[in-house]
């Protein structure tokens, strides 16, 4: 028979369990709305960007010299001399090193969020024969990256839950000068993409070089760039990597609150389950020994009686 006493204390327990992950839901989800307005609205500036540097791309590609960079005003400026430079974000090498941002979480308690990026790019490392390097974000993803045995380039925890653009500046930094010096071939960014409320996809898509969009999926437009589009690519292209990885990390947030919330809320769901079932353990063992003191009282009066 079942010690009511046990079965007591182990309520409590579990009673004190489930008002922390209930007040750790409500925490998730108060950050979770604003986590969620920051990713979604810098979705359409990293779209918007990435299709004026397809018009640029296009523009020394020659793919718009029927529109002409003579209307743009740009010719007298030196737009036709550089039309065959290359910028160094652009360059493609053969890849002898792969530098991977892997941006995680810092804490736990978010389901399977941290594991399903693990994963995928435990698979990614073994599908490749070179070495792969890591600029982690988050200490969960640094510390698996220590278990495999990788090297870490740069680490960077504690960014909190409202980091700004300012903050996000040391990683791209790091990021732009090792492929500019050629320390690093190809660059990868992970994250965790969100898609609702129950789906947080894991992503990895290539940073550098800059691979432009296809120039004929978008709306072709006449753009004047001043002084000349060389300047104006030079100067957007590593803005545009720090956005990618600023809005990365803002994703990563955001997938996390969101994570965090469905578990919480699932391990606060099953805390009240496994109360009712200890209550209904509790209730059958005093049955028990309600029975058994009533038997025990009957039999002494029987002796009595005889």
């Amino acid at each position: 028979m079942l010690n009511p006493r046990l079965l007591r204390r182990r309520i409590r327990s579990v009673q004190s369990t489930a008002k922390i992950t209930k007040a750790m839901e409500m925490m998730a989800t108060a950050k979770m709305r604003r986590a969620q307005e920051q990713a979604l609205s810098g979705r359409p500036y990293s779209e918007k960007i990435s299709q004026v540097i397809a018009d640029l791309d296009a523009e020394f590609k020659g793919g718009s010299t029927s529109r002409g960079s003579t209307s743009r005003g740009a010719t007298s400026r030196g737009a036709t001399s550089n039309n065959n430079a290359i910028h160094p974000l652009l360059t493609k090498r053969e890849a002898k090193r792969i530098a991977i941002v892997y941006i995680t979480t810092d804490r736990g308690l978010c389901g399977g969020l941290n594991a399903n990026m693990n994963r995928m790019v435990g698979n990614f490392i073994l599908e490749q024969n070179v070495p792969v390097i890591f600029i982690t974000v988050g200490r969960k993803g640094r510390d698996f990256i220590i278990r495999y045995g990788r090297d870490i380039r740069a680490d960077f925890t504690g960014l909190g839950d409202k980091p700004t653009f300012l903050d996000t500046l040391p990683i791209s930094r790091v990021v732009i000068d090792d492929y500019t010096t050629g320390y690093v071939d190809l660059v990868y960014l992970c994250y965790p993409r969100l898609v609702s409320t129950m789906v947080q996809h894991p992503i990895l898509s290539q940073l550098l070089p800059v691979k432009p969009l296809d120039y004929q999926t978008i709306r072709p437009l006449d753009y004047i760039y001043e002084p000349d589009p060389f300047f104006v690519l030079s100067s957007l292209l590593p803005r545009f990597v720090q956005m990618e990885v600023y809005h990365a990390i803002l994703e990563a947030i955001a997938s996390e609150q969101v994570a965090r919330m469905v578990a919480m809320r699932n391990a606060t769901e099953n805390a009240h389950e496994l109360i009712g079932d200890l209550t209904l353990s509790l209730n059958k063992a005093r049955q028990e020994m309600i029975t058994k003191e009533l038997l025990d009282i009957t039999g002494g009066v029987e002796a009595l009686v005889k």
